[in-house]
C-alpha cells in the first residue's frame, strides 16, 4: 500500500501504465457490436504510459477541477454525518494481478472504505432523487474493494451549493464476490493485451528480443 499523496507527482508516476479502478468502467464498456472505443483508447493510453514511463496528460475540464477542490470539504462532512474517521490512502496495487491498482479516497473503520464524488448539481439532484447508488460508480468501488480486500464502501456525493439538508448522500455498496471475480478475469485480459502490444513493439521498433 502506496502512502504517496493523491494528486501528486509522485502518485501519477507510480500509477503510470497500471488500470485503475476509475478505468474499470472503460475497460468493460460494450456496444452491441462489442467492446467499445473507451476500452480501445484506454488501452493505447496504458501502451503509451508503459513506452515512455510518463503519465499521459488528460484533460480536466471544469465540473472535474470543481471535483478536486471540494472532496476535502465532502471528507469532512462524511465523517461529521457518520461519526467515522477516513484513513487516507495513496495506491493500493492488486494483490494478484500486476499492473493493476485502485486509488480509493480513504480507509474506513477496519474493513471500509470511502469514494467521494463532487459531481455536477444536476448529477447530485439526480442521485438524491433516485436514491441509489449511481452504476457508473459501481464497478470502480468493487474493484476498490478488491484491491484493498474489504468489505463495504461508502459512496458519497456532496454538493455544498444545495441546502445543507440536502448536500450530502451517502450509499452503502457491499462486495459483490461474484462481479469482482468477473471484473478480475476481464482485467487480467485486458492487461496481457497491454503486455503483448507493448513486447511487440519494443521487438519491431527497438530491436528488443521478442
Amino acid at each position: 500500500m502506496s502512502e504517496v499523496i493523491q494528486g501528486s507527482d509522485e502518485w501519477r508516476l507510480a500509477r503510470c501504465g497500471s488500470l485503475g479502478a476509475s478505468q474499470i468502467a472503460d475497460m468493460m464498456a460494450r456496444t452491441k457490436s462489442g467492446w467499445g472505443a473507451s476500452r480501445t483508447n484506454l488501452a493505447a493510453q496504458l501502451v503509451v504510459e508503459r513506452l515512455t514511463g510518463q503519465p499521459t496528460e488528460t484533460y480536466k475540464n471544469a465540473a472535474m477541477q470543481w471535483g478536486n477542490d471540494n472532496e476535502a470539504d465532502a471528507r469532512v462532512a462524511y465523517c461529521y454525518r457518520t461519526d467515522k474517521t477516513v484513513e487516507e490512502v495513496g495506491i493500493v496495487p492488486h494483490p494478484t494481478i500486476a499492473g493493476t491498482h485502485a486509488s480509493p479516497d480513504g480507509l474506513v473503520e477496519d474493513d471500509g472504505l470511502v469514494e467521494l464524488k463532487c459531481p455536477l448539481s444536476a448529477t447530485h439532484i439526480e442521485t438524491l432523487l433516485g436514491d441509489t447508488v449511481p452504476s457508473k460508480y459501481v464497478l470502480q468501488v468493487q474493484w476498490q474493494l478488491a484491491c484493498t480486500g474489504r468489505q463495504w464502501c461508502d459512496l458519497v456525493s456532496y454538493d455544498p451549493r444545495m441546502p445543507e439538508a440536502m448536500q450530502l448522500a451517502v450509499f452503502h455498496v457491499k462486495r459483490d464476490d461474484k462481479q469482482i471475480a468477473d471484473l478480475e478475469n476481464h482485467a487480467r485480459a485486458f492487461v496481457a493485451g497491454i503486455d503483448a502490444t507493448v513486447k511487440l513493439l519494443r521487438s519491431r521498433y527497438l530491436g528488443e528480443p521478442a
